[in-house]
């Protein structure tokens, strides 16, 4: 499992519907990017300029909204998280 670092969340993206309500079957490249996600670990915290620790905002299971285009997407054991700084994320959805 990878471990963050520093201000950064690691994430899964949650799936998007492949079909629209009218029933008809979307081709990948016009699916919008999803922006919600569930959190899966979170870094230490960042560090100030004046050498204290910023505690983190969220928490492992947080279901998050993120900026349309934050993160970069890696693979880990054959699984796919989207890894981005704790300020790319817009709000947790309770």
């Amino acid at each position: 499992m990878l471990k963050p670092l520093g201000d950064r969340v690691i994430l899964t993206v949650d799936s998007e519907d492949e079909k629209t309500v009218g029933g008809i079957v979307l081709a990948s490249n016009a699916k919008e990017k999803p922006q919600t996600g569930v959190v899966v670990s979170v870094g230490d915290g960042a560090i100030s300029q004046d050498g204290t620790k910023l505690s983190m905002t969220v928490k492992a299971g947080d279901k998050v909204l993120f900026d349309k285009y934050a993160g970069t997407e890696v693979k880990d054991e054959d699984k796919e998280y989207l890894v981005m700084h704790e300020k790319d994320i817009i709000a947790i959805v309770e």
